[in-house]
């Protein structure tokens, strides 16, 4: 399992979105800070994120993911 494709998955399907990916074994963290975040509660935001790693939840690739989803204007910028 390799960041850059995982960076490439989430961007393409966000659209403009500051990603970071941390691996370890099979375990990612996600911090992902989107305009398409605004409005969503946390639940949708977990929801649109794992509809895109969907494949890889489900192949057992990845098995657990933390996530922290924030739009710019919640970070200050």
């Amino acid at each position: 399992m390799e960041s850059d494709k995982i960076k490439e998955m989430l961007a393409s399907a966000l659209g403009d979105c500051d990603i970071e990916v941390d691996i370890t074994g099979n375990k990612l963290v996600l911090r992902l800070v989107s305009d398409i975040f605004e409005g969503l509660s946390q639940v949708k935001r977990q929801k649109k994120v794992y509809a895109i790693l969907n494949d890889m939840v489900t192949s057992g690739e990845v098995h657990a993911v933390t996530m922290y989803t924030s739009t710019p204007r919640e970070i200050g910028r």
